[in-house]
Formats: C-alpha cells, structure tokens, sequence
C-alpha cells in the first residue's frame, strides 16, 4: 500500500469520527510506520483484516473532508494569512506591527 501522507492530517481533524479499530491501525501505519503484521499482531486480527480496517478508515476520512472541507478551509486561511504577513511586512503601515501580531494569534488559533 502506498502512503498518503494527508492522510495523518485528516486523521488529526476527523480520526474521532472513525471506529476505535480503524483509528489505531492508521495511526501505527502512518504515525508509528508499522507494517500490516506488526499492527496485526498488536491489535489482534490478520494482516489482511489490518488492511481492510485502514482501507475503509482512509475511505472515511477522505469522505468526511469531501463534505466537511474543515482540512481545505485551514490551508486556505494559512494562505492568505502568510501572504497578509507577507506584505505587512513590505509596507509602511503605521499599525503593521499590531496587524502582525493580530495575524500571528489567528494564525495559533487555527
């Protein structure tokens, strides 16, 4: 199986929403770079059962991002908040340096 590794963001945002089983086997293949084996053995069901699980888990999550958009939403804010930063601070603003920091609070915030 090759990894996407959006797939550990979608996980941050959504893994909540998935079962228990499907959870902790992406989190140990993505996270944790265990093989289907080693997960398998470590919450007791086959290798194969291990790759169904992170199978349909990715399915879910991507599915949950398709009609949420919460992760798409995120780096477009990023976006547009690096590039505000960006030419606040080219500019001669005499409240750059408040904006800035405003910026830099959204920008934890998020």
């Amino acid at each position: 199986m090759a990894k996407d590794l959006n797939i550990t963001i979608l996980l941050d945002v959504y893994g909540q929403l998935l079962t228990e089983k499907q959870r902790s086997a992406i989190d140990m293949y993505y996270n944790a770079d265990l093989s289907l084996a080693e997960i398998g053995e470590e919450i007791d069901i086959s290798r194969q059962g291990v790759r169904e699980s992170i199978k349909q888990g990715e399915k879910h999550l991507m599915n949950y991002e398709e009609k949420l958009g919460i992760v798409e939403r995120f780096r477009s804010i990023s976006a547009k908040l690096n590039s505000m930063n960006e030419l606040l601070l080219k500019s001669d603003c005499i409240y750059k340096e408040k904006l800035l920091e405003i910026a830099d609070e959204i920008s934890k915030e998020i």
